[in-house]
């Protein structure tokens, strides 16, 4: 099983602390993490980052930083996912290099076909899946039929479905096309972060090895 079909997104709000849900999480077997601190300012980003990288390089973990690029060029994170608010993408891209992995994120067909044209990014993030409440002014929820036609549009990019994803969507979900899936609020809920991890990777099918092309976080 590649593990890399599920990214892991720390959450704000909670008992745990973003340092504390990435060190569970890598203590678990997660082995693609996004810290996803939206309240909290640059240098607190920076801060938090600088004291999980260490945990995540023990433990063979690719760090992902939300939004923040500036914040993952200078702590040297294995990558950023920017939305379409930030940086854009290919702008990013010309300033990191080729090595550092970038997320982008697509809500509509209109975003795959920049996410294409951009030439720029490892992966997507594709959704809304579902409503959730762990991100705020969130777009229109994708029915099923226009959520296939986007993972299928975007072809061999690899591509990870978001929002409100629980284990048991996840067969139906590699059943669209979709390379894996980005978990936050399923993966603390009741602060059990080692057990839910635990059902989201025995819920991929075994036949859905997860990202595979065009992108580092294939390999594991």
């Amino acid at each position: 099983m590649n593990p890399f079909f599920l990214q892991c997104i720390t959450t704000d709000g909670i008992e745990l602390s973003h340092a504390e849900q990435v060190t569970q999480l890598c203590e678990a077997g997660a082995k693609w993490i996004q810290l996803r601190m939206k309240i909290a300012a640059p240098h607190l980003v920076e801060r938090t980052a600088r004291k999980i990288l260490p945990v995540c390089r023990d433990h063979d973990v690719l760090l992902i930083i939300n939004d923040q690029f500036q914040v993952a060029l200078e702590t040297g994170a294995g990558g950023v996912h920017l939305g379409k608010t930030d940086i854009p993408w290919a702008e990013a891209r010309s300033m990191a290099g080729p090595e550092m992995v970038i997320g982008g994120t697509v809500n509509s067909l209109a975003d795959a076909r920049d996410a294409l044209a951009s030439r720029s990014l490892d992966y997507v993030g594709v959704g809304p899946f579902r409503q959730t409440k762990t991100k705020e002014n969130l777009a229109p929820v994708l029915e099923r039929p226009k959520l296939e036609e986007i993972l299928h549009f975007l072809y061999d990019l690899p591509k990870v479905v978001i929002g409100g994803v629980t284990p048991a969507d996840l067969p139906g979900i590699a059943d669209l096309g979709a390379d894996g899936v980005a978990v936050s609020s399923g993966l603390v809920n009741g602060h059990i972060l080692a057990a839910n991890l635990k059902a989201y990777l025995n819920a991929w099918p075994v036949e859905s090895s997860g990202p595979t092309s065009r992108s580092p976080i294939s390999e594991s």
